[in-house]
């Protein structure tokens, strides 16, 4: 029994794995993060551009 203990105490597959989870999570997080701070860039700038046209459109 304590042998078996012993082992897995000492297997890291386990914690290997949740690693890998934990960065999967950071790199989606970074992703979202990346993507609501651009998609609001590109929004703002095509509103800006809307407003242009429809200020020459009237003139």
């Amino acid at each position: 029994m304590k042998n078996t203990i012993q082992q897995f105490l000492r297997e890291e597959d386990g914690v290997a794995a949740i690693e890998y989870g934990l960065l999967a999570g950071l790199i989606a997080v970074g992703i979202i993060t990346a993507a609501t701070t651009l998609g609001t860039d590109i929004s703002s700038l095509f509103n800006k551009i809307a407003t242009k046209l429809n200020g020459i459109a009237v003139n």
